[in-house]
């Protein structure tokens, strides 16, 4: 009887559940090489000294808990090291983190981060669309935050669904640069007293395009530093697997009562644009070893300005040129590179169809023999 991994490995994990106590305890408990992806947000160690206010004198709602406070930078380093480590012994091969700082902090977590064989594949820039100002006047206004993606190692096959974030992009390949607001109104979560329940809530757009973009539905995301939820959140109704660890009581408390609120999407709503480098190569001369194409069959180029011929042995030849339906349409065009697929279409009763048709259908028919039992 086959046995389903996955089903068995997210059976030893506490899925969906938000676990109170120290991260690094935490961790180091649950069983190893277990998690698809982690997402950590620490504490930023931003060495406040006393209060901020605003040029009215009201005091700003700024990170003054007990939890960001570190005596310093050798036991902020030592906390980091061991959480990091923690962390990499979680993850599956070909896991990933996402860590996110401000610039107190986050350039120790990238040294951290490569000091522990973790390999940097971007650092992204959050650029706050509506960023707190700087009511003292004396520096520029604060306006970015910065996360780091890496693999838990360089062999590292981390997922990256390309062309989902493309289309999440208006069909424009992602930059590192991300725009999105803070989070603010009916997003952020207040106490009973009506002030923020936490005061680096992140807003659930952020998480949104990391989930999509570097996980795939049933996934298992861990957050060791959960907040208020927002990894959960965005999770749940991703159709992701979570876990949550939170040493704050009440933290935990609004992040629960969060989740329940949240509608896990159906489906056909989780499905997204697939990455065409994960699809089975096939090669041209598959094409015409099946008969699709004939030896000697006329290609045409997008307006038939260009016309080349089928070989025997899946190359073509054109007027003055021959070698693959790749080099023979660059060729043509005067280009660095073509896409042969699409540049080239063949006629069937009189209508003219891209080549790329006949390789979807052998995409298919290899797709629908995997899922038959052998």
């Amino acid at each position: 009887m086959a046995v389903n991994t996955k089903a068995s490995e997210a059976a030893a994990l506490p899925l969906n559940q938000i676990l109170g106590g120290d991260c690094v305890e935490i961790m180091n408990s649950l069983p190893a090489g277990s998690i698809d992806l982690i997402f950590a947000d620490p504490p930023y160690n931003l060495q406040l000294k006393g209060e901020l206010h605003r040029p009215d004198n009201s005091r700003v709602d700024a990170v003054d808990d007990h939890w960001d406070r570190f005596s310093s930078f050798g036991v902020y380093d030592a906390f980091t090291r061991a959480w990091l480590a923690a962390a990499k012994r979680l993850l599956k091969p070909h896991g990933a983190i996402w860590v996110i700082g401000s610039y107190h902090n986050v350039f120790r977590l990238g040294a951290e981060l490569q000091n522990q064989g973790f390999w940097i594949l971007n650092d992204v820039v959050w650029r706050k669309s509506n960023p707190m100002p700087n009511f003292k006047g004396k520096r520029l206004t604060n306006a970015h935050e910065t996360l780091i993606w890496a693999g838990r190692d360089e062999t590292a096959k981390y997922t990256f669904n390309y062309e989902a974030l493309k289309a999440l992009n208006d069909g424009v390949q992602m930059r590192s640069d991300w725009v999105l607001p803070i989070c603010t109104g009916g997003e952020r979560l207040k106490d009973d007293n009506g002030d923020k329940a936490h005061p680096t809530q992140k807003p659930e757009s952020l998480l949104h395009r990391v989930l999509v973009g570097t996980t795939n539905p049933g996934d298992v995301v861990l957050d060791p530093f959960f907040g208020t939820g927002t990894t959960g959140a965005v999770a749940k109704m991703l159709g992701r697997d979570f876990i949550g660890i939170e040493r704050e009581a009440a933290y935990r408390k609004a992040a629960q009562a969060r989740i329940d609120r949240v509608r896990r999407l159906d489906a056909s709503a989780l499905e997204i644009t697939g990455s065409k480098r994960a699809e089975p190569r096939v090669p041209f001369g598959q094409v015409v070893e099946r008969g699709m194409l004939r030896p000697g069959e006329e290609l045409y180029s997008i307006g038939s300005r260009h016309v080349a011929k089928v070989r025997a042995d899946g190359t073509l030849v054109g007027l003055d040129v021959k070698g693959s339906i790749h080099q023979v349409g660059a060729h043509l065009e005067g280009a660095p590179s073509c896409n042969g697929w699409t540049y080239w279409h063949f006629k069937r009763d009189g209508k003219m169809i891209p080549i790329d048709v006949l390789r979807q259908q052998i995409r298919a028919e290899m797709e629908a023999d995997a899922g038959r039992p052998h």
